[in-house]
């Protein structure tokens, strides 16, 4: 019995295509590009820093080929989050270390429409990542922005969009090609697009 129970032990891995001290069939992965870092300014956000702060990590724990964090100082920063009076707008990325700086304005007029602060944060990230809005989205899309209404307040990304900013970012800052930003602004019923500075 124990003769066959190490037979069936050792047929196991062989099974499973698991080999001990011999070469692996499976090509090993190829080296990614370093992860790109971009730093951010909430100098001037005001009361908008917890909802950045929240809607940061969100994106940080959701992708892997870019990194957010503050700058060291104002002026080093790759985006800046402002605190406005009117709706958010935000320049259209995806914005790299190096291109032109972008900006995110969290307008007070979404919050006074019933918009949660945090998910209104990472959405406008979401633009400076690369990510269109998609109104018709359901509340598990971020980029559906304020479409889904004021009672959704996730502010998480899907899968699905943290895997376009992953594949926007996936050969580091140097490949990104270059774009014209534009700035989006998020007004119901339909977003407008202005020229960027």
């Amino acid at each position: 019995m124990i003769r066959r129970l190490a037979a069936v032990a050792a047929l196991i891995p062989a099974m499973l295509g698991v080999t001990s001290g011999a070469a692996s069939a499976h090509p090993a992965p190829k080296a990614t590009a370093a992860v790109v870092t971009l730093t951010y300014d909430a100098s001037r956000a005001g009361q908008w820093a917890s909802a950045i702060t929240q809607g940061v990590q969100n994106w940080n724990a959701a992708v892997h080929n870019v990194h957010l964090q503050p700058a060291s100082s104002s002026g080093s920063a790759n985006f800046v989050y402002v605190a406005t009076s009117g709706w958010p707008q935000t320049t259209l990325g995806p914005i790299v270390p190096g291109g032109s700086r972008g900006q995110v304005q969290l307008g007070q007029e979404a919050v006074d429409e019933g918009y949660d602060t945090t998910r209104i944060a990472a959405h406008e990230t979401g633009h400076i990542l690369g990510l269109p809005d998609d109104y018709s989205g359901p509340c598990a899309e971020l980029m559906s922005g304020h479409g889904p209404g004021t009672s959704c307040t996730n502010a998480k990304p899907s899968a699905a969009e943290a895997a376009q900013v992953d594949r926007n970012y996936a050969r580091g800052a140097a490949s990104v090609s270059p774009k014209q930003h534009r700035v989006v602004i998020d007004v119901w019923p339909a977003p407008a697009l202005a020229d960027a500075h």
